[in-house]
């Protein structure tokens, strides 16, 4: 079962830029304030869905402004299938996403999943629309210590897997658990669909950082760095103009993120 809010974006708060990103950069190297600290936000959308475009152009706003002071908002837009009988097939959607998000709801404690929705370093869930409230959420986040993750350029190993180099360093020693998950997105840059069917007919609706994989690559524990060479599937051949990898450290369970990084069009080949 699916809930459906219909939603209206509120008058959007006031961003300062501070910086945006720039081809072929690590996030964490970007002109986005003295010592930000990285913090995820995902977004649970869908085509289908006709409270999600507000919410779609947000997330396009926290990605293209930087409007956090202190933080470098990293973004991933996760198109869910549960929309895909209404008339209109969201060629990105995917069970897994859909599973992803089943996995927030058990550990926020919710009855249904719905969209928009916006997790906040997977600690905190919010409506997707609700421009003034991810902000808070994201301040706050960007408040919690992080460890530090590197991305590494990255090559084609060939035409359908890229090998991506990592390093995390060690869980802190006051980490209250004793190894948390490393995982690898790859999402497009940017898309834009025309609309032909369901509740969104008819729209022209564009997109940022559309995930097409998040994989889990290993595990990083207490007093243990990790550092290797991983390989991750693409679903086609990657254009490298539009691609854009994320790396992120997360408690098991869908837990709280403590650490993530951006490569912007890292493909070499």
């Amino acid at each position: 079962m699916k809930m459906r809010l219909t939603v209206t974006l509120p008058v959007f708060m006031t961003f300062l830029i501070t910086g945006a990103a720039s081809t072929f950069a690590v996030a964490s190297d970007l002109p986005r304030g003295d010592g930000a600290s990285p913090v995820l936000v995902e977004l649970f959308t869908s085509e289908g869905c006709s409270s999600c475009p507000p919410a779609d152009a947000l997330l396009e706003k926290l990605d293209g402004s930087q409007p956090i002071l202190g933080a470098d908002v990293i973004v991933l837009s996760e198109h869910v299938d549960y929309w895909n009988h209404d008339g209109w097939k969201d060629a990105y959607s995917s069970s897994f996403f859909t599973a992803r998000q089943g996995d927030y709801e058990r550990r926020f404690g919710s009855k249904t999943p719905y969209t928009p929705q916006i997790v906040v370093d997977g600690t905190t869930q919010l409506n997707g629309s609700d421009a003034r409230a991810v902000g808070r959420a994201i301040e706050t986040a960007s408040r919690h210590a992080k460890i530090p993750v590197r991305i590494f350029p990255v090559s084609l190993a060939n035409p359908r897997t890229l090998r991506v180099h990592l390093e995390v360093e060690a869980l802190p020693g006051d980490f209250k658990a004793r190894k948390a998950d490393v995982f690898v997105a790859v999402a497009l840059n940017h898309a834009e669909s025309h609309i032909l069917g369901g509740e969104n007919k008819g729209r022209d609706i564009r997109y940022v950082a559309v995930a097409e994989s998040i994989s889990k690559v290993g595990t990083v524990e207490k007093g243990k760095n990790f550092g290797r060479d991983v390989l991750v599937k693409v679903k086609s051949t990657p254009d490298p103009a539009n691609l854009r990898l994320i790396a992120f450290v997360q408690e098991s369970d869908a837990g709280e993120v403590v650490g993530a990084s951006m490569l912007i069009a890292p493909i070499k080949n």
